[in-house]
């Protein structure tokens, strides 16, 4: 007969070996708080965030998304609570993070090529011609792979002016990403672009995030193009936060209580969200979230 204890000393020895490590933080917030303009822009925020997991910062305009941008760069010091990125102090490896800033335009008649803006993610930092032989060779070939992997083979070699604003907008997080990244910073991507673009380049992220398991958080006003690609949203008040999923942070109770004002959210029958309340006019989501 079997004794028990050998077979529970068996399916223990079993776990443990198929057992899957937990990934290592890419990002994390405990506690972290900003001042700004001697005003605090948000403070108590608790955010772990892992290798191919899509977080997105939330909230009216000036309470400080984009600062939490800037404190995971390093350029900006938190006022209270510990930051880290990729397990050192923020800054301290921001060559292993993409970087893509609010959208900036590009004149109708600006002759670089798509490919060339991209490129300048790899070697921008470099003064003088491009190297030649083998590393120009294998330059060229991460410079080809980061193009097919936002799909924008079909115009990365026309002049950036004459490319759509998708298209543009592929091309610059293709810069964002030429180095491999473990994390992409995102600053308002979708801004200034059509629902259709909105919505594909939004798609375009979600898979980057999921299948290279790369980490995304990103700025954003509307939380609908991206909300089904979601893992956890940050929503900012001022002087406060609060992160989770989705469906437990864009709520009308978990709103209420960080606004301290009635806050309703409703659903249209298309799916998309709705914030109805103070601070904010009746508005679909984060339409730029007038306010605050």
């Amino acid at each position: 007969m079997t004794n028990p204890r050998t077979v529970d000393r068996a399916l223990d020895d079993i776990s443990q070996r198929t057992a899957r490590p937990v990934p290592q933080p890419v990002a994390e917030l405990r506690g972290a708080a900003v001042r700004g303009g001697g005003r605090t822009l948000w403070s108590g925020v608790d955010l772990t965030v892992r290798a191919g997991e899509f977080v997105a910062v939330l909230g009216p305009n000036g309470v400080g998304k984009s600062t939490m941008v800037k404190v995971l760069l390093g350029v900006m010091e938190p006022s209270a609570g510990e930051v880290r990125t990729l397990g050192g102090r923020p800054g301290q490896h921001n060559a292993r993070i993409g970087y893509l800033p609010q959208r900036r335009s590009f004149d109708a008649n600006l002759r670089i090529r798509g490919v060339d803006v991209v490129r300048l993610g790899l070697d921008g930092d470099r003064w003088g011609v491009p190297l030649p032989g083998r590393r120009r060779r294998a330059d060229q070939a991460v410079v080809d792979e980061a193009v097919e992997l936002v799909g924008a083979g079909a115009y990365a070699h026309r002049p950036i002016g004459q490319c759509s604003g998708g298209e543009q907008q592929r091309l610059l997080i293709a810069q964002a990403l030429v180095r491999r990244p473990e994390l992409l910073l995102l600053d308002e991507p979708l801004d200034s672009l059509d629902l259709p673009n909105q919505s594909a380049v939004a798609a375009l992220i979600g898979r980057i995030c999921h299948e290279q398991g790369v980490a995304v958080v990103m700025v954003a006003h509307d939380v609908n193009p991206i909300l089904h690609h979601l893992d956890r949203v940050v929503y900012l008040a001022e002087g406060g936060a609060v992160a989770g999923t989705p469906a437990e942070v864009i709520t009308a109770e978990t709103l209420t209580r960080l606004y301290g004002t009635p806050i309703e959210v409703l659903r249209t029958s298309d799916g998309r969200l709705v914030v109805v309340g103070q601070p904010e006019p009746p508005q679909q989501h984060g339409s730029r979230h007038a306010a605050g």
